[in-house]
C-alpha cells in the first residue's frame, strides 16, 4: 500500500471468523484505524494480534474527525474506516466522513465483508430480486405505524433492523398495520452461539416470542414480505386492512358498510372482496 487512500473495511458481526484475511491485511498495515467504538475495535484487534493506532468516530464527533482524517490523507497516510460490527455506513456512522473524503478528492476503497441484513435475506428464503433495506424504524408506535403504513402496499421485500427492547412492540405494529397473516422473519444473533431464524404470519410470531424471553434478547434482523400483487379492485391495501380487521368482528355486510365509511372506499366492492375471500 502506497497511495493515500481510506478503507471501508467491514468486520464481523459475532463470528471473529468471518474477519477475512484482506481485511485483517489492511487492518494491520493502515496507519490510523477509525472505529465507532476504540474499546469494541481494539477487543478485535487484539484478538488477531493487530497494533494499531485507534480514534473515535462516531455520530457525535464525525465532522471533526473528517477534518483530521483528511489531513492525514494529505500527509499521504492510509486510514481504515470500521463500525462496531458489520459493514461502516450501514445504519452506522461513516456517511459524513467517506463524503468528506471523496469530496476533498481522496480514494475511498471498500474491504468487503459481513453484511447483518444481507446474511440474514440470503437465509431467509424470502424473495430477494427486489428488496428494501429500510434500517431502523421509528422508536415512538405512533411514528412507527405511520411508517410501516407508508409501505404497506410496496411489493418487494421490506427490510429492517430492531433492538431488543423494542422487538416485541415492533412486530405488533406491524400486525396492527400489515395485518396479522403478512409473513415476517427475524433473524437474531446471526453467526453467533444462540443465532436464531425463525418466519411465520406475524400474529404466530408474536406468540412464539412473547413466550420465550430469550428469544427477545440480542441484535434483530426483521425481514417482512412484501404485499401481495393484485388486480386493481380500486381498493387500497389500507382500506382492504380496515375490513379485514372490521370482518372478524361483525357481519360481512356491516364490515363492508363501516370500513367504506372510514375509508371512502366503495361498500360494494369492499362486501365482494369479503365474498371473494370466503370463497
Amino acid at each position: 500500500m502506497s497511495a493515500p487512500k481510506l478503507y471501508v473495511v467491514a468486520t464481523p458481526i459475532g463470528n471473529l471468523a468471518d474477519l477475512s484475511p484482506r481485511a485483517q491485511q489492511i487492518l494491520a498495515e493502515v496507519d490510523l484505524v477509525a472505529a465507532e467504538d476504540t474499546r469494541h475495535t481494539g477487543r478485535l484487534l487484539q484478538h488477531f494480534n493487530i497494533k494499531a493506532t485507534l480514534i473515535s468516530v462516531h455520530d457525535h464527533n464525525e465532522r471533526q474527525r473528517a477534518e483530521l482524517i483528511i489531513d492525514r490523507l494529505s500527509q499521504g497516510q492510509q486510514i481504515a474506516l470500521v463500525s462496531d460490527a458489520g459493514t461502516p455506513l450501514i445504519s452506522d456512522p461513516g456517511f459524513v466522513l467517506v463524503r468528506a473524503v471523496r469530496d476533498a478528492g481522496f480514494e475511498v476503497s471498500p474491504v468487503p465483508g459481513c453484511c447483518a441484513f444481507v446474511a440474514a435475506l440470503s437465509a431467509s428464503g424470502m424473495p430477494s430480486d427486489r428488496f428494501s433495506f429500510e434500517g431502523f424504524l421509528p422508536s415512538k408506535s405512533g411514528a412507527r405505524q405511520q411508517a410501516l403504513g407508508a409501505l404497506a402496499e410496496a411489493t418487494q421485500t421490506l427490510i429492517f433492523y430492531e433492538s431488543t427492547h423494542r422487538i416485541v412492540d415492533s412486530l405488533k405494529d406491524m400486525a396492527q398495520t400489515l395485518g396479522p397473516n403478512r409473513f415476517v422473519l427475524i433473524a437474531r444473533e446471526l453467526t453467533k452461539t444462540f443465532e436464531t431464524i425463525k418466519g411465520a404470519p406475524v400474529s404466530e410470531l408474536i406468540e412464539w416470542i412473547e413466550a420465550d424471553t430469550n428469544q427477545q434478547r440480542g441484535e434483530f434482523v426483521v425481514i417482512v414480505q412484501g404485499a401481495a400483487q393484485r388486480a386493481d379492485t380500486g381498493i387500497s391495501a389500507e382500506a382492504e386492512r380496515i375490513l379485514d380487521l372490521l370482518a372478524a368482528e361483525l357481519p360481512p355486510k356491516r364490515a363492508a358498510a363501516l370500513a367504506a365509511e372510514i375509508s371512502g372506499a366503495n361498500k360494494k366492492a369492499l362486501y365482494q372482496m369479503l365474498l371473494d375471500k370466503k370463497a
